[in-house]
């Protein structure tokens, strides 16, 4: 197989986390590990000794994966990193699309939103949509910002709560702004860890919101969904070939969650159950790992990575 341009459609980046979340404590600590909903856990790779998971470390990772370039989005539970973020893009510009976040559970955060989509520093938003189960994505304030984002062509990158409990908003938000780019994360929460794929049949109302032109779905996090059945994740690589019987390869995206997944498996391995899969082609391949995100997110040149040997080879 020639050599694939590989692009992570889904990664998160952070100066550190000091936040809350439902009135508990989220707070970068040393070793990776942080404070998180009031209980340490390990966050990010215990190598990353000082709690900052910034852009070099991640493009060190990418150069060692031969990883040419990255979405990176934003979550409530790591606080808003909008400033950073436009740093990093400024620095790395053909490494990174980065996208921008409001605090949507604020009432009159348009005014914010409208700055952010007209200063030129996002490529993207990105809505934590499970967070905002109460406060409907059709709401008037959502709804203005949307047409904002497809009036300037800016992306919207958006999870949704697992099922299909934001299915009809978000079809909504699709009938009303057909133009808008959007990008569904997580593969519909297609297994969350407490349920069975196979029982959890609403996760496809979510991919077939793909079946519209201008939406797409990224899997980032599919390797923590199925962490208890662990590499090279058979039920996911299942998951994947029905979402494309769904709405077709050509809108499947591949994406790591990068950090927190690592804590488990290495950064190349978070695609490398794909590449090495016997049930898909070649094509499927090729288009999964970054020709779909290429084309989608408009990136142009793209860096050429060497491989670089292991020692160990």
């Amino acid at each position: 197989m020639e050599k694939l341009v590989i692009i992570d459609a889904h990664s998160h980046l952070w100066l550190r986390q000091d936040t809350t979340w439902d009135g508990k404590v989220i707070r970068s600590m040393k070793n990776g590990r942080s404070i998180f909903l009031d209980e340490e856990v390990q966050m990010i790779p215990p190598f990353i000794i000082d709690g900052v998971n910034s852009a070099e470390v991640f493009l060190s990772n990418m150069d060692y994966a031969q990883v040419a370039a990255a979405v990176v989005v934003q979550e409530f539970i790591d606080g808003i990193q909008n400033d950073y973020l436009a740093e990093v893009k400024s620095r790395y510009p053909n490494r990174f699309f980065v996208c921008g976040m409001c605090d949507y559970l604020q009432d009159g955060f348009y005014e914010h939103a409208e700055q952010l989509l007209t200063d030129g520093r996002f490529q993207g938003i990105a809505i934590p949509g499970h967070r905002l189960l109460g406060r409907p994505l059709t709401s008037p304030e959502m709804m203005r910002m949307f047409h904002l984002m497809e009036q300037k062509d800016i992306l919207l990158s958006i999870t949704l709560a697992d099922g299909d409990r934001q299915v009809a908003e978000l079809r909504e938000v699709i009938s009303e702004c057909p133009s808008l780019r959007i990008a569904i994360g997580h593969m519909g929460m297609a297994n969350p860890p407490q349920t069975n794929p196979w029982e959890t049949k609403s996760w496809r109302e979510q991919i077939s919101l793909a079946r519209n032109e201008h939406v797409t779905i990224e899997m980032g996090g599919i390797t923590w969904l199925y962490n208890s059945e662990f590499y090279p994740y058979p039920t996911a690589i299942r998951v994947i070939r029905e979402a494309a019987g769904l709405v077709g390869m050509h809108k499947i995206m591949w994406g790591s969650d990068y950090p927190r997944t690592i804590t488990a498996i290495t950064y190349r391995m978070s695609y490398d159950f794909l590449l090495k899969s016997q049930e898909l082609t070649d094509n499927d391949k090729r288009l999964l790992l970054g020709e779909n995100a290429r084309r989608f997110y408009r990136f142009g040149e793209l860096v050429e990575l060497p491989y670089i040997k292991n020692m160990s080879e």
